[in-house]
């Protein structure tokens, strides 16, 4: 529901869109402004590392200042950081080996203590189902206490993140995160496949004229809406170390929480094509949900980055197109380049394979009878 060819790069090495935007730092660390870097601190009171950030951060800075496509709608450089960017040469063997590690075991727990209902599995997605399925009769209404519990402990961790890290660690409190969040996504998304003609038929559509083609294409746009942080593969998995990053550019320029805008294009989609009642309340679940991280991750970025956020925020707008309408945010003239990278190619790619892969995931939903 969400959730290789290699490309050079598109962008001319005379004119490097957005490789030049400076990193930022934490708003807990000292501030990165242009008089911060023409007058450093002395020497003898900044560390090694200090020294080095400065230096790279201050080349980047003159860089962004001297491309113009890496500019604002105001002409000042970006200060956030450019999405979706994947380089070759920086890729390092070693690390996809230990991500297709790290996905196969992660897969493997998942199938013996969440989906295995035979004796030599623990089979606990089904009890929690038939726990929530205990509370109500009403398809409706435990699709929704699903979607709800989910949306609790997702955006409960989320919000505690930054807490978690200095606890445990980037890495570990990542694993924490996604060991929690992905079977409840599951057991979600198996339900809703096996319940989704379940309930009330408010409207019939299917088979109307051009309702097949508009729910396909609008399903197929809300996968390109993907947060840019769920590009960071190797970040996902916990191989680099998980960042909270301040986004700027590719699909950010049109709404500053594209993941909220194409979960929304696919519940109207799904939900127009289905026309049930267990089809509304999945919708009307997961729509609450982005919207309040919508407003949860604003308040996160906010207390990270401070004045940056800011900056961001002040020339890019929830609402698709409307920073660009009210003249807040100016496309480049290259903007499709910021497209035409390997993420979104695959992108493009899993999407096509999603859509002629749901008998499987069908079939593979009946299977476990929840």
């Amino acid at each position: 529901m969400s959730s290789s060819i290699v490309l050079s790069n598109p962008i001319s090495h005379k004119s490097p869109p957005f490789r030049s935007a400076p990193r930022l730092l934490p708003k807990t660390s000292r501030p990165i402004s242009s008089r911060f870097l023409l007058a450093p601190p002395a020497p003898s009171k900044v560390s090694r590392l200090s020294r080095k950030v400065l230096v790279r951060t201050s080349i980047r800075d003159n860089d962004a200042k001297e491309t113009s496509s890496s500019s604002s709608s105001s002409g000042s450089p970006l200060v956030g950081e450019d999405s979706a960017v994947f380089e070759l040469e920086a890729q390092k063997i070693v690390s996809w080996v230990y991500f297709s590690v790290i996905l196969g075991v992660v897969l493997f727990i998942l199938k013996v203590a969440w989906l295995d209902e035979s004796p030599s599995g623990l089979g606990l997605g089904k009890a929690f189902i038939d726990s929530v399925s205990g509370l109500s009769d009403s398809p409706e209404v435990v699709m929704l206490l699903l979607t709800i519990i989910f949306a609790v402990v997702h955006s409960g961790l989320a919000s505690l993140r930054d807490a978690g890290e200095k606890v445990i660690g980037e890495r570990a409190y990542r694993v924490l995160f996604a060991g929690t969040s992905l079977p409840l996504a599951v057991s979600t998304v198996v339900y809703f496949i096996n319940h989704r003609y379940d309930g009330v038929q408010l409207w019939q559509l299917q088979g109307a004229p051009g309702v097949h083609q508009l729910v396909w294409l609008t399903n197929f746009v809300s996968f390109f809406f993907l947060y840019p942080s769920t590009f960071n593969l190797l970040e996902v998995a916990a191989v680099d170390k998980p960042k909270m990053h301040l986004w700027e550019t590719g699909i950010m320029r049109i709404t500053r929480h594209p993941q909220m805008v194409g979960q929304v294009m696919w519940c109207l989609a799904h939900t127009l094509w289905i026309g049930n009642s267990v089809t509304l309340a999945a919708s009307a679940g997961l729509i609450g949900h982005h919207l309040f991280g919508a407003w949860n991750g604003d308040r996160r970025l906010a207390i990270r980055y401070g004045e940056a956020f800011d900056a961001v925020k002040s020339r890019t707008s929830t609402v698709p197109f409307a920073a660009i309408i009210e003249g807040r945010q100016k496309l480049p003239k290259d903007y499709y380049k910021e497209f035409l990278r390997l993420p979104y190619l695959s992108i493009t790619a899993l999407t096509l394979f999603a859509y002629f892969a749901h008998p499987l995931m069908q079939a593979g939903s009946f299977g476990l009878h929840w």
